[in-house]
């Protein structure tokens, strides 16, 4: 999809659908909005006033000039009330003109930025997020689907209005780019079936991206994780017939010396039965999402060389297959981790936690400034949050409210969670150091509990995603399917290190 800057008179551009918005309390119209209608002699007013558009939030109305302007049809779509008009929402909108565009198989859009008469956001700010909003909410995942000749959004242009600097446009536009692909490319990661991405083919994927990235690469084998002693990760890994595979990609900046590094360590389940603790059918269903950490860390990495952070950024990611093969283990088994702590597992469907305890025990001999995992933990933060956020802890206050900003600003809603060291008695065993599950009270948050045995005194943060990494219907950017969530807070965040 080409996007560009559109410098001539609006009225007489040639586009298939030319769009305008109006805010709710608005008394009447505005700028784009206005000069339309008055070209229309009234007539968009008129359809607003017979359709009973308000212009409530992502609400839109189609419109035909019947060629009294150059453009084929027109959108208006609604931004809601002004005083609550954000970067997030003006992402929000282009996803959704760009949904009304491909209703009606336009090929070219048209369309001013939002918030800009009232100077709420700098022009930088408003065509990165167009352009976020524009490449994440025409994302489909049709791989596997019969090929049908589509008539699908070409190019979509960008007005520039007085006061506004096309360089800054220009950069915007770019990094919105480099955001959105980024998360496209989790989101096809994490649809992917576990037929096709199992642990050894995530690890091939991890080298194609180093190659093309010029990062560091490098891959463990059974025989050389065994040798690290992640006994964790390894019982997990032992019941599936594809082996596990430790992928560690690191980010260097060219021609400086980084003084910080930062660690970002992915769940890897590529895909999730339960273990011998089987999940019901319908719960084993999209379990193919369980990778979704590791996707996003994945499609950071990937990105960094076009961001150029002045950090070192380590890639980590345990990959493994949680099936209950005859080598399965048992509940009621203990295994031993890197740093020595042995776990009683008594819920093999708690499985990620321990992948990510010895993952996090070899980020930590890194010795990072920070390390930050994601994870599709557990049905408890969904339950405690709901599907559209994600949960946040960690041992470092100051960290977990920096990157909390970071990612209001990439517009993924994260919200904190406490540690209550009053619950550590849930996951004391009476066999090992500890035990894999606490009781059914407060799950998302003993299990970031239980993370936290194995990070030291390395400032951390624990990001429970199992809600929003995946929505079948989807909301605001999403079309549906994965959400490749985590992946803009992320590039914000290291960014800004």
């Amino acid at each position: 999809m080409k996007i560009q800057i559109y410098k001539g008179d609006f009225l007489k551009a040639k586009t298939d659908l030319l769009v305008v918005g109006i805010f709710e309390d608005d008394k009447k119209l505005k700028g784009p909005a206005a000069e339309v209608n008055a070209a229309l002699k009234n007539a968009l007013q008129g359809v607003m006033r017979d359709e009973n558009f308000k212009g409530e939030f992502e609400k839109t109305l189609l419109v035909h000039p019947l060629g009294r302007i150059s453009a084929k049809r027109v959108c208006l779509i609604g931004l809601g009330k002004s005083k609550e008009f954000t970067t997030d929402r003006h992402r929000r909108a282009f996803a959704r003109m760009v949904q009304a565009a491909k209703n009606v198989q336009a090929e070219s859009l048209l369309s001013p930025f939002f918030g800009w008469e009232g100077k709420a956001l700098t022009d930088k700010e408003l065509s990165k997020t167009a352009t976020e909003g524009v490449l994440l909410g025409t994302y489909s995942f049709e791989k596997y689907k019969k090929k049908e000749k589509k008539h699908g959004l070409r190019n979509v242009s960008f007005m520039l209005e007085a006061g506004m600097s096309g360089t800054r446009i220009q950069a915007g536009i770019r990094e919105g780019t480099v955001a959105a692909q980024a998360t496209n490319f989790a989101r096809d990661l994490v649809n992917e079936p576990g037929n096709v991405i199992n642990p050894v083919a995530l690890a091939n994927t991890a080298r194609q991206i180093a190659k093309k990235a010029g990062l560091s690469c490098r891959i463990l084998n059974v025989k050389q994780i065994s040798k690290l002693g992640m006994g964790a990760y390894l019982g997990v890994a032992q019941g599936s017939i594809n082996p596990p595979r430790f992928i560690h990609l690191t980010y260097r900046p060219r021609g400086k010396s980084a003084k910080k590094s930062i660690a970002i360590v992915g769940k890897g389940i590529t895909f999730d039965s339960g273990g011998l603790s089987i999940k019901p059918s319908d719960s084993m269903q999209t379990m193919k999402i369980d990778k979704s950490g590791a996707c996003t860390v994945l499609a950071v990495m990937q990105s960094l060389p076009q961001i150029r952070p002045n950090v070192t950024v380590h890639g980590i990611i345990a990959a493994a297959e949680n099936m209950p093969g005859g080598r399965a283990q048992r509940p009621d088994d203990i295994v031993r981790t890197m740093n020595g702590k042995t776990i009683e597992v008594l819920n093999t469907d708690a499985e990620g936690r321990l992948t990510l305890a010895d993952a996090l025990c070899y980020a930590g001999r890194l010795k990072p400034y920070q390390m930050i995992d994601l994870a599709t933990l557990t049905g408890a933060c969904v339950v405690a949050l709901g599907e559209y956020t994600s949960g946040v802890m960690g041992n470092d206050q100051a960290f977990i409210d920096k990157f909390l900003k970071s990612a209001k600003d990439a517009g993924e809603q994260m919200w904190p969670l406490p540690f209550d060291d009053n619950m550590k008695e849930k996951l004391k065993s009476s066999v090992a150091d500890l035990k894999n599950i606490g009781n059914r009270y407060g799950g998302a948050i003993t299990a970031g509990m239980f993370l936290r045995e194995f990070v030291g005194d390395i400032p951390w943060i624990h990001i429970d995603i199992a809600g929003p990494a995946f929505h079948e219907k989807g909301w605001g950017c999403n079309p549906g399917g994965a959400t490749g969530v985590g992946v803009r807070s992320l590039l914000h965040y290291i960014s800004s290190l």
